[in-house]
């Protein structure tokens, strides 16, 4: 699931967050906006059982995937695209 916040000078704070029977392990976001780096930013177990992660990320089309433990990526179905590239947020 993906939440948006508007921000001062047009970014907006996009947080990735996978529900609580989601079972992946430790799992990344890694996208365009850290140049696919896995560990960059990593979703951390809440009490509610959910993972999740912010990040502030200016205007414009962003493709992302998940990575989780085992080397296994996924998408967001929640993303505003799921094409063979991966998931994409428009801002």
């Amino acid at each position: 699931m993906l939440r948006r916040a508007q921000l001062f000078g047009g970014k907006s704070r996009v947080t990735f967050t996978l529900p609580a029977e989601h079972e992946a392990g430790v799992v990344s976001v890694v996208g365009d906006f850290n140049d696919w780096r896995p560990g960059h930013h990593v979703l951390v177990a809440r009490r509610n059982g959910t993972q999740s992660v912010s990040v502030v990320l200016p205007p414009g089309k962003h493709r992302f995937r998940y990575l989780a433990t085992g080397g296994v990526w996924f998408d967001d179905e929640t993303a505003d695209l799921v094409d063979d590239a991966g998931s994409h947020i428009f801002l």
